[in-house]
């Protein structure tokens, strides 16, 4: 009888961390330090066993993380100094250019910046510290968390609905008032022009 394959989790620096995106929404990775700061040290511990860091092996056996950048943005913003990561995959024996274009065509890298234009692979950030803000980033995680469209499992499916927003919004007024802002998203989520996104969850007749 064999038993599940259990996964490989290390601890390994936050600082050394390598982004495989170029943003973040700085609103939801300061509600992420409220949320390490409310813990005590051996709750934070808990809490950081049960949330791992997914990475990629890449280049020189650096961890390229392929989710949860605010959680480790936050990390390092609160003084955190390690963190448990799961290897998803190890392509550590490609080299730089070939590990770059897996990452892309596997879906575990989104190269845009935070204007939603696509920019080339060496423009990503070598640390947590160099991520960028997008305001549209936050907005469409508080969107999500207000009901606006559901979790989904597509790949930075939040920056999809940052882009929709970012194309309907104007930065003025994201910045101007957030709240105002967000009734403005709620409205825009639920119509059909963006039934073709992840999680979409507006009216429909039958």
């Amino acid at each position: 009888m064999t038993s599940p394959r259990e996964p490989i989790v290390t601890p390994v620096a936050v600082k050394e961390l390598r982004p495989t995106q170029m943003t973040v929404g700085m609103r939801e990775v300061e509600l992420k330090r409220r949320m390490i700061r409310a813990r005590n040290d051996e709750e934070t511990g808990t809490f950081l066993g049960r949330h791992m860091v997914p990475v990629v092996l890449g280049p020189k056996k650096r961890n390229y993380v392929v989710d949860h950048h605010h959680m480790a943005r936050a990390l390092l913003e609160e003084g955190v100094k390690d963190v448990l990561v799961t290897v998803t995959s190890d392509l550590s024996k490609l080299d730089k250019d070939a590990f770059l274009t897996m990452l892309d065509n596997r879906g575990w890298m989104h190269p845009f910046d935070e204007n939603g234009r696509r920019r080339d692979y060496d423009a990503l950030p070598k640390s947590m510290a160099d991520l960028v803000d997008d305001p549209y980033r936050s907005l469409a995680g508080e969107l999500r968390r207000e009901g606006g469209f559901a979790k989904d499992t597509t790949p930075f499916s939040e920056f999809l609905w940052a882009d929709f927003l970012r194309r309907r919004i104007d930065r003025a007024a994201v910045a101007k008032s957030f709240d105002k802002a967000m009734k403005r998203a709620l409205a825009l989520a639920k119509s059909k022009d963006a039934d073709y996104l992840p999680g979409w969850c507006g009216p429909t007749s039958d």
